[in-house]
């Protein structure tokens, strides 16, 4: 059941392209080393529940198992990293600069702050964990 909001969104150039049925989870700020290689700098995600993900184009969608509890989505043409899927719930993480304008969400939480670089500050006062919100997983 939703609540009638639809989100969009889709990579770079065009090949893969989704929406969501309903809410979305506020946007958490995720600065774990894989995060920061993935995406070149911390990753902001808000994410949904699996069954309310729907794709319009999926001509470039590629899926890298980033560990053995975890993969992300990904473009293959343009390199677009657009969603984190942990197994062990029941939802998927969408990449907040892969959503169409305008989203009405807002950064909430910032997660893995103990892997955070040298080079940034994170100085907004919002929510701070040092590792996971999700317990011990990646």
């Amino acid at each position: 059941m939703t609540d009638g909001t639809v989100h969009t969104g889709g990579c770079l150039c065009g090949a893969v392209r989704f929406r969501v049925a309903g809410a979305m989870r506020d946007i958490v700020a995720c600065h774990c080393g894989q995060c920061r290689r993935i995406h070149g700098n911390f990753a902001a995600y808000s994410a949904c529940g699996k069954d309310r993900l729907a794709f319009d184009e999926t001509g470039g969608l590629a899926w890298y198992a980033s560990s053995d509890r975890a993969r992300r989505g990904f473009c293959r043409e343009c390199g677009a990293s657009l969603f984190w899927e942990p197994e062990f719930a029941d939802h998927v993480s969408i990449a907040a600069g892969a959503l169409d304008r305008p989203t009405g969400l807002r950064l909430v939480k910032h997660v893995y702050t103990d892997d955070a670089p040298d080079w940034y500050e994170i100085a907004d006062g919002l929510e701070r964990v040092g590792r996971s919100m999700y317990g011990d997983a990646p």
